[in-house]
């Protein structure tokens, strides 16, 4: 992992990656053919890029508020096989994907709040790590709801 310097140095990597995450979603969406799939990669695209904004605002005035949660993980993903995305590939493969790159967002912010510089960033990197487990539940409950119950 890279090692960081500066406070601004550990933002312009998470403001990066949560611009990544939106280019993602945004691509997902615009690739499906269902509707409803396009308004949930698309809501998901709009709430990373909320978390861009509240980055962005974090660097610029160094405030940010923190929500208390927990979020439950079903550890669907861990069992899952990885899937590189296709511009062809099913819904099934998508929510994999999905859920797999919030897996590794949780991660990657929990980890980064191990190495924060000190208390406030680290509580910041904690509440975008709950923000991302939130969206690998939505994605566990989707594919429990859509594609086991199906089969």
């Amino acid at each position: 992992m890279k090692e960081f310097d500066t406070i601004d140095d550990i933002l312009d990597f998470a403001i990066n990656a949560e611009q990544n995450a939106m280019d993602f979603y945004f691509e997902l969406a615009n690739g499906s053919r269902n509707d409803e799939m396009k308004q949930v990669f698309t809501q998901f695209a709009k709430e990373e890029m909320g978390h861009k904004a509240n980055l962005l605002r974090i660097k610029t005035n160094g405030t940010f508020t923190v929500k208390n949660e927990t979020v439950i993980d079903l550890k669907m993903s861990d069992y899952l096989v990885d899937i590189e995305p296709t511009p062809n590939m099913s819904y099934e493969q998508a929510l994999v994907i999905a859920m797999k790159r919030e897996k590794n967002a949780f991660k990657l912010y929990t980890h980064l709040s191990a190495k924060a510089p000190n208390a406030e960033l680290k509580k910041i990197f904690q509440s975008l790590a709950v923000e991302e487990s939130k969206h690998k539940l939505r994605f566990e409950l989707e594919y429990d709801e859509f594609i086991l119950k199906e089969n």
